[in-house]
């Protein structure tokens, strides 16, 4: 690739991610066109793309220089990371410099002291502001929650002990699975889709009214509490196109009504999630303990701070006594890492370039999309940055 006509005064770099589950890279062959495109030179860490399904040579064949961790921590403008560093990693990157990733920040409190203890200026994706028209190309939520509905849907069929599809055949029809999605946000959407595709009789249920025309435009149906002695949750959009939390009163009631609705299905997929805070429980022991033996359960939004399924475990399956399997997977994503990379390194350049200014990466005072600064800054709620 010839890249004489672009003057690539700035530098992005990558490394290997230090959790060894991590399979994403945060610079991929396709994501750093667009960067050498925009003046800016990537670099990555020998072998970081090999678990996504790129090797160095592919980097090296559109222009990325492949360089040692300490070369790019220590001269690099600015580092990308998916998985939150640590302060060896932090404190060796160079004073002065940028870095963009998923740091956690809104449960990871320590991480925006470390960055700036570091002399770093640190962006987390996950605080982007989704409304925005210009974040679209940018938004964390869009380009792997859309992964990680796609994968839910196939996890679940690998471990449900019959076919999906109804079937017909000379030994009699083979009825189809049916399949519970409790949140239609961008993973749910993506689950019901999957789910339809792979021939099952999908219900979807989200406490957002916008929700039910998404559900049924995808010919899944929409389910109805109220048919289960469920109240009427019709008042749950929140800020930012998530659902808000629901009052204890609400939580109770949506809870009992589940619980009897989902004892009629084969598989259930909850993705409902609320940034920075417990997931909200969908889905009780009572609710669990009432399932058919053989049902699967895959909790999205398990996570170590509880899941939307009660007993669901991060990176973890639990068999009931009942013979049920709640499978918690939080980091579906990782399980697709080339197009899951593919995407997320789209977003990273984007908010790279974006922030490029006369040869330097910076954050303006009173920009839009100042909300993503951690590090000496404080961090608004996306009802303040608006």
């Amino acid at each position: 690739m010839d890249n004489k006509k672009v003057a690539l005064t700035l530098t992005l770099g990558a490394l290997n991610e230090a959790v060894d589950t991590e399979c994403r890279v945060a610079i991929t062959p396709e994501s750093a066109q667009r960067l050498i495109k925009a003046g800016i030179q990537p670099c990555i860490e020998a072998g970081a793309g090999m678990k996504a399904g790129f090797q160095d040579a592919d980097y090296e064949a559109v222009g990325v220089k492949i360089l040692s961790k300490q070369d790019i921590l220590g001269k690099s403008n600015a580092v990308a990371y998916i998985s939150v560093p640590d302060n060896k990693t932090i404190s060796s990157q160079s004073k002065g410099s940028f870095a963009v990733g998923l740091f956690a920040s809104l449960l990871n409190k320590d991480i925006a002291a470390q960055f700036e203890s570091a002399g770093i200026t640190a962006l987390d994706i996950a605080l982007l502001p989704r409304k925005l028209s210009k974040a679209q190309s940018m938004d964390l939520m869009t380009s792997q929650a859309s992964v990680a509905g796609y994968k839910a849907v196939l996890l679940a069929a690998n471990e449900y002990p019959a076919f999906l599809p109804m079937m017909t055949t000379a030994a009699g029809t083979i009825k189809p699975a049916s399949v519970l999605i409790l949140g239609a946000g961008i993973a749910g959407l993506q689950a019901i889709g999957t789910a339809k595709r792979l021939g099952s009789v999908v219900t979807a249920y989200d406490v957002r009214p916008a929700s039910k025309d998404e559900v049924l435009s995808l010919g899944a149906k929409f389910l109805d509490l109220a048919a289960f002695g469920g109240p009427d949750l019709s008042a749950g959009q929140g800020e930012g196109g998530y659902a808000r939390e629901l009052t204890n009163e609400e939580k109770a009631a949506q809870q009992a009504a589940v619980d009897k609705a989902a004892a009629t299905f084969d598989i259930i997929i909850t993705t409902a999630q609320v940034p920075g805070r417990k997931p909200p429980v969908l889905l009780t022991k009572a609710g669990v303990d009432n399932l058919k033996r053989g049902s699967v359960i895959v909790d999205v939004a398990a996570s170590s701070l509880g899941g939307n399924v009660e007993g669901s475990k991060p990176e973890e399956t639990v068999i009931t006594p009942n013979g049920v399997k709640i499978i918690g997977a939080p980091n579906l994503p990782s399980t697709a890492p080339k197009t899951a990379s593919n995407l997320l390194a789209r977003n990273i350049a984007d908010i790279i370039s974006y922030f490029v200014s006369e040869g330097n990466f910076e954050v303006q005072e009173g920009d839009e999309l100042s909300v993503l600064a951690i590090s000496g800054k404080k961090v608004p709620s996306q009802k303040e940055a608006k």
